[in-house]
């Protein structure tokens, strides 16, 4: 099991994935959705790998957010728009770990239970803080660490992962609404520990999706390819 230490690679994903892929190419939309998502979340956890030296932390975290979201996006064909985004990404972790015979996700989050219990300890990532930042406001955001130790000891996965999510999740927004600067000083350490984790759960989240999610449905996708 591949879980947490090593990175994946890009190539050494697309490989274990082939024969899926020619597989599924010879079925119908539904199924050749799904190696779509496969190919576009590659396609953005490829430019982080390449651009691993280039020094664009804000530009590596976005990127490996949008390989996360073409994973768990989906359509709403009443609203005729994308659903919200946690709604979406809670469905897909739900899935995930209940596909993940392997255990791909809870070897990934042993292995990295230090970054995790940092991110859970960083007062900046909190949404709470940010409602009303102070020094009492940032030591309550802190005790997600404490209650986390309880969360790992219990095995609830499920508690982790959303709580890590959402923590990433503001930076990312942090990021893409202009709430930050770009290669700004102020937010290089919660940065750097959102790229981390994301690092390692997007390739662990492809793990069980090449094991064990090929034939899943994963729903309706936001906007697929259409030829001119």
């Amino acid at each position: 099991m591949s879980g947490g230490a090593a990175e994946i690679s890009v190539r050494s994903l697309r490989r274990r994935w082939k024969p899926h892929k020619e597989r599924l190419s010879q079925q119908g939309e539904e199924k050749q959705n799904t190696a779509i998502r496969f190919h576009r979340a590659c396609s953005w956890l490829g430019q982080v790998e390449a651009n691993e030296h280039a020094e664009s932390d804000d530009l590596s975290l976005i990127s490996l957010w949008i390989a996360f979201n073409s994973l768990y996006g989906r359509w709403d064909p009443k609203r005729r728009e994308p659903r919200p985004d946690r709604d979406c990404w809670r469905k897909f972790v739900d899935a995930i770990l209940e596909l993940d015979a392997t255990g791909y996700m809870s070897s990934m989050l042993i292995d990295n239970k230090r970054l995790v219990l940092s991110l859970l300890d960083d007062e900046f990532l909190s949404g709470f803080f940010w409602q009303e930042p102070s020094q009492r406001r940032a030591g309550q955001a802190r005790k997600a660490k404490r209650r986390a130790q309880a969360w790992y000891v219990e095995q609830r996965w499920v508690k982790i992962l959303d709580e890590v999510l959402e923590r990433v999740y503001l930076m990312r927004c942090q990021l893409v609404h202009g709430a930050a600067t770009y290669r700004g000083k102020l937010n290089r350490t919660s940065l750097r520990r959102c790229i981390l984790l994301m690092k390692k759960l997007v390739p662990a989240f492809l793990e069980v999706w090449i094991d064990h999610g090929a034939d899943h449905d994963w729903g309706p996708m936001c906007y697929p390819p259409i030829g001119k």
